[in-house]
């Protein structure tokens, strides 16, 4: 039977970690299939004693592990495959709440032969344009993908990629999304997460989105990690 590897990066969320964690426990199908890899980048608000005290007080069957790494999404999250024991991987931000039963839902996946994929994404806002955006979600175009509507993959098949692209501070989901749609390896399933829009409440909707399509067009036309990631910090905080 399949074994999922839930990898989370942290970065100073003890906000949003110990919700998160109840919620997993309570939402997934096979706890016996499943364990839950977080990987902390250095946090300073207490995000450790939050996971600490899950470990401790959670009742459930579900294996918990609290790694520490470098800085970066990308190294933490390959950090946190490598102490993976699932022959599934299945990467999720800690403001992000898959469906009930998403465990099952990506076994069922793997099963029908899909080695890689997301869910649809729904935002915790009811502004119009990400409500548009979640809508947009649904359907299997590169244009709608992203890190936060989570990301399953087969290990064998992240192996295969090389895993993240250590080099990219930000914009490393899409860079293995992209490996994917080019193998025609990605299947979006049709159940929704719901995921914060707190960037957006933070520095306004037009602002992040406005940087959200020039990083994806300064891509196109041949940026490198680098310069990516100067411009983003021009415009955003570089926290998770």
């Amino acid at each position: 039977m399949h074994l999922i590897s839930t990898i989370i990066p942290v970065l100073n969320e003890a906000a949003h970690i110990g919700q998160l964690l109840d919620y997993l426990a309570k939402n997934v199908k096979n706890k016996t299939h499943f364990e839950i890899i977080i990987v902390d980048g250095g946090s300073t608000d207490g995000t450790e004693k939050v996971v600490r005290s899950f470990i401790e007080n959670n009742g459930t069957k579900i294996r918990l592990t609290l790694l520490h790494s470098e800085k970066g999404r990308a190294k933490q999250m390959n950090y946190g495959v490598q102490h993976a024991r699932g022959d599934i991987l299945y990467f999720l931000h800690a403001d992000s709440f898959p469906p009930k039963y998403f465990d099952q839902f990506i076994v069922d996946e793997i099963k029908k032969g899909n080695p890689a994929g997301c869910f649809r994404m729904q935002f915790d806002s009811n502004h119009w344009w990400l409500q548009l955006a979640s809508w947009l979600t649904q359907f299997n175009w590169r244009a709608c993908r992203g890190g936060d509507q989570s990301q399953f993959i087969t290990k064998s098949l992240f192996n295969d990629i090389g895993g993240f692209d250590e080099r990219y501070v930000i914009y490393e989901d899409n860079i293995l999304i992209n490996a994917l749609y080019e193998r025609e390896q990605f299947v979006v399933i049709n159940k929704k997460l719901k995921t914060s829009a707190r960037m957006y409440r933070k520095h306004s909707i037009w602002k992040v989105q406005y940087l959200y399509w020039s990083i994806y067009i300064k891509k196109w036309l041949g940026a490198d990690a680098n310069q990516l990631y100067q411009h983003y910090k021009r415009h955003l905080s570089t926290n998770n």
